[in-house]
């Protein structure tokens, strides 16, 4: 036994001379050993061994949200004029044609509720619904809402993908979003970019809005796709673009999912949504009209908030209230109002039947009454 480990010792000081001797004098020759032995480690690694991708790459929140967005094709039938009887005669009856649309949406519940635009599925006879998976499925209609261009689908198909609701109040200007879709028909589609800007309203797009703007590539066919955030949450739902083309142009809107959640809600509780109204027809104030008005200045060098009331439905809520033409309507509820996107947002957030304060500005001076609005009628939009 003694002798191996003399034999062993004496091999291992050999060895630590060489090295000594060849650390000392040619350097060079054991870098290059080193780098040859990290190729070769290298070269027999698959390129996959690991999880993790690029710095800066999206690729994460994409495959999180993806599935849950879904295609929707819709059909419905031309009405035509009789065909003339000579035509019949001769070539017989013809197919009456059917026009088809294409869209997005997004599964928000296991029990299979989508969310989309109205404007996707209005008017059509027949919606199908087609997954990132391939399995397709007959959409039911749960319930639309035309004043801010949203509906609600339902489908029956087991272990569907959900995309997680995000809290708006988080998103912030200058946060990178991905736009998920499929334009144009293409197939699913992601496009990456960040959020333009919050709050965007009067616009003439919806009666009531309170937009995302984004320059994350929307086209058609990504009307009623997820705007997700980095973390693969649902923060809107796309719905419009602003193009002189009809393609992108990197302005783009969606409907905040906050504004979604509430729509869902009343659509599954209900089937409609239920808004205040008073019978008004509202403008908004200039500094010639304010002028006019006499009306008191919040701030030096700042425009007197407030609407004017050009026109009052006869025997509307606002008429038997009292109000009458020429009135500025100055709070609601006890909340100032700005504009007139303002005050359809605070009269349809009030309760119908149930009397609310209203401050107007009258005759150079402030007045409040009582007003009781009424449901607000449901006025089918025309696109």
């Amino acid at each position: 036994m003694k002798r191996y480990w003399l034999l062993f010792s004496q091999w291992v000081t050999v060895f630590l001379a060489i090295w000594f001797v060849v650390a000392t004098l040619q350097p060079d020759w054991l870098r290059r050993a080193h780098d040859s032995a990290n190729s070769m480690t290298l070269l027999q690694s698959p390129p996959n061994a690991t999880n993790h991708r690029p710095m800066g790459s999206l690729s994460g929140p994409a495959q999180k949200a993806s599935p849950a967005v879904v295609s929707i094709n819709t059909s419905k039938a031309n009405s035509q004029t009789p065909q003339d009887p000579w035509f019949k005669f001769f070539y017989g009856e013809q197919d009456e044609p059917n026009t088809a649309g294409l869209g997005s949406g997004v599964i928000v519940s296991p029990e299979g509720h989508i969310l989309t635009n109205n404007h996707v599925i209005e008017d059509a006879d027949d919606i199908e619904v087609v997954l990132t998976d391939g399995r397709r499925a007959a959409a039911k209609v749960i319930g639309t809402d035309p004043d801010t261009d949203l509906a609600l689908l339902k489908i029956k198909l087991d272990k569907l993908p959900v995309i997680v609701l995000g809290q708006i109040q988080n998103l912030q200007v200058g946060d990178v979003v991905l736009a998920i879709g499929n334009p144009f028909g293409v197939g699913q589609t992601v496009t990456s970019g960040i959020v333009s800007a919050l709050g965007r309203s009067q616009l003439g797009i919806n009666t009531f809005e309170n937009f995302i703007q984004t320059d994350a590539a929307i086209n058609p066919g990504n009307s009623g796709g997820a705007l997700v955030d980095v973390n693969g949450h649902l923060m809107g739902v796309n719905t419009a673009i602003y193009s002189r083309s009809g393609g992108n142009m990197g302005i783009g809107f969606a409907i905040p999912v906050s504004t979604a959640q509430q729509v869902m809600q009343d659509l599954l509780k209900d089937g409609k949504v239920t808004r205040g109204w008073i019978g008004v027809e509202p403008q908004d104030m200039s500094p010639e009209l304010a002028e006019s008005f006499q009306l008191p200045k919040s701030g030096q060098n700042t425009l007197p908030k407030g609407v004017v009331i050009t026109g009052v439905l006869q025997n509307g809520p606002a008429a038997k209230a009292g109000i009458r033409p020429g009135d500025v309507i100055m709070k609601v509820g006890g909340s100032p109002v700005s504009n007139v996107s303002e005050l359809l947002t605070q009269v349809a957030a009030l309760k119908p039947g149930t009397p609310t304060d209203v401050q107007i500005w009258r005759r150079q001076g402030e007045t409040n009454l009582r007003i009781t609005p009424a449901e607000r009628p449901s006025v089918k939009k025309a696109r």
